[in-house]
């Protein structure tokens, strides 16, 4: 990265069945902060196509999608949903994905949100967003150590 070039900006998503919560990067490339929740509809296509239009609305260089494994670090049945969901975004957004652990951010999310005053009853509102910035503060972190996020974590391909 040249100085006269901005650091990638990322949009993060914790995929749920019936939420996905969306973050995103600071124009540094340093800080992550919580968007949105968006509610899950019927038909995938719109979720997608939400996600999309976000994401050239923060001018982002790629997603970054919670991998739900499971504490062994093996792949769940959601995990399996969220590579194709994936797959699908990548197509339609033409950006590269990254798949990143999000193992233990929902718990964190909602020790956050206790810690902060806020009623558990409270909490399905923005604990996606609060577990989608944990996320992408996790993935940011990590490419400032390594200083190259292509090799942070696989690309999902478009799907052919």
């Amino acid at each position: 990265m040249t100085e006269s070039q901005p650091p990638p900006r990322f949009l993060a998503l914790d995929v749920g069945t019936k939420r996905i919560g969306i973050a995103v990067s600071d124009e540094l490339g340093l800080i992550a902060q919580p968007v949105l929740t968006l509610e899950v509809h019927r038909n995938r296509r719109d979720d997608l196509r939400s996600i999309a239009r976000l994401a050239r609305r923060y001018a982002v260089s790629g997603i970054v999608i919670g991998n739900p494994l499971h504490l062994s670090g093996d792949e769940s049945p959601r995990a399996l949903k969220t590579k194709q969901f994936a797959s699908e975004l990548a197509e339609l957004s033409g950006l590269p994905i990254h798949l990143w652990d999000e193992r233990l951010t929902t718990r964190q999310a909602h020790e956050i949100l206790y810690e902060a005053g806020h009623a558990r009853e409270e909490h399905k509102k923005v604990v996606d967003q609060v577990a989608a910035t944990l996320i992408l503060q996790s993935f940011l972190d990590e490419n400032r150590n390594h200083q190259n996020p292509a090799s942070l974590s696989p690309s999902v391909p478009p799907v052919p």
